[in-house]
């Protein structure tokens, strides 16, 4: 429910990370939640199907580094990752992935799967290719991320060109990319704080104000914000996460429309913040989502093709019109002297 009410369309949940501990049922180890621990039930199920209640994509995170399965060792005394792989054992171990996956498609249908831990250098391309191939053939129409693959350019998360890798979008990681890139999906995936999971004595919190305007300037990039949460020992959301939700959520009821379903700017920099725009039947719409309002009301543009048919406060219910005007360096638009909201507020322009 915080998800949703957050404005999220899908969610991914760890079903295995490094360690190998898996949070679902598999009969492939008995290092799961199901036969190692008190609980014994599989996690993953019921929260497929509660999301798939809320309207919310359900998705799985899988660590292809194991520092648990046998046929992979820690690289030094000191540490475990990158692991190494005993060579002999590494078709099994290919073979115990595959079926964790089949069983994770069979139990929960994820509509993602989120690859991680492909960076040992035992992992190949080519590995990388055959598990993607095997997925498309279990499920045609699943979604997987370039991590399945051993393409991926560091934390910047856009594969290398040297050759074919799997995967169907980019994972930059801890950060925003400059720039979009035609043609290719991506995803960020970031912190709230400095961490992936809970750690009590990181307060690092992003303000509610930098994460809005991460879910902007993605969007305006034509990428997907990935948010992290990290609960605690007892599963829950800590407080300071769950009041910055609140707030991304609030912002989106009203300014969600300039956010779902829209392609990248077609304008360049610009000086106050961003842009986002979409196209269908009745023409091109531009969001102009604002962080700097302009102190003198007016709202410098670049020049626009097309002609400016009408232009409104995305905040305004009444849509009450705002004058343009066509200069010699582009557009300005007349705004009111104080903006509707003081993180970002959300001009239209249609054409």
């Amino acid at each position: 429910r915080l998800a949703k009410d957050a404005g999220m369309k899908y969610l991914v949940i760890t079903s295995k990370h490094h360690d190998g501990f898996c949070l679902f049922d598999t009969q492939a180890t008995d290092y799961d939640v199901v036969d190692a621990t008190p609980h014994r039930h599989d996690l993953l199920k019921p929260l497929a199907a509660e999301c798939r209640k809320q309207g919310i994509r359900f998705c799985v995170y899988y660590s292809i580094m194991d520092w648990y399965h046998p046929a992979q060792y820690r690289a030094s005394p000191e540490h475990y990752n990158p692991t190494k792989i005993h060579a002999e054992r590494k078709a099994e171990y290919l073979a115990f992935m595959r079926q964790q996956l089949k069983e994770l498609l069979a139990s929960c249908d994820p509509d993602v799967l989120w690859f991680d831990g492909e960076w040992p250098d035992w992992y190949t391309a080519d590995d990388g290719l055959e598990i993607y191939a095997y997925l498309r053939q279990l499920k045609p129409q699943i979604i997987i991320n370039n991590r399945v693959g051993s393409g991926r350019e560091g934390m910047e998360g856009l594969d290398r060109g040297d050759r074919q890798y799997a995967g169907d979008f980019g994972t930059p990681e801890q950060q925003i990319p400059a720039t979009g890139r035609a043609g290719i999906d991506w995803e960020s995936c970031m912190t709230m704080n400095d961490t992936w999971g809970y750690r009590q004595d990181d307060q690092r919190w992003k303000s509610a104000a930098t994460l809005i305007r991460n879910v902007v300037d993605i969007a305006s990039k034509g990428g997907n914000y990935l948010l992290n949460v990290g609960p605690t020992a007892a599963g829950e959301i800590p407080a300071a996460s769950v009041e910055r939700l609140r707030e991304i959520g609030h912002w989106m009821q009203t300014n969600g429309t300039a956010i779902y379903g829209t392609q990248a700017s077609p304008l360049g920099a610009l000086p106050w913040g961003r842009c986002t725009q979409r196209q269908d039947d009745g023409g091109t719409t531009l969001y102009l989502h604002v962080f700097d309002w302009p102190p003198d009301g007016r709202l410098a543009l670049p020049p626009i093709s097309g002609t400016i048919t009408h232009a409104y406060l995305l905040a305004d219910r009444d849509h009450t019109p705002l004058k343009t005007d066509a200069t010699d360096r582009g557009i300005v638009i007349q705004v009111p002297p104080t903006a509707p909201d003081p993180i970002c507020s959300v001009v239209v322009l249609k054409k």
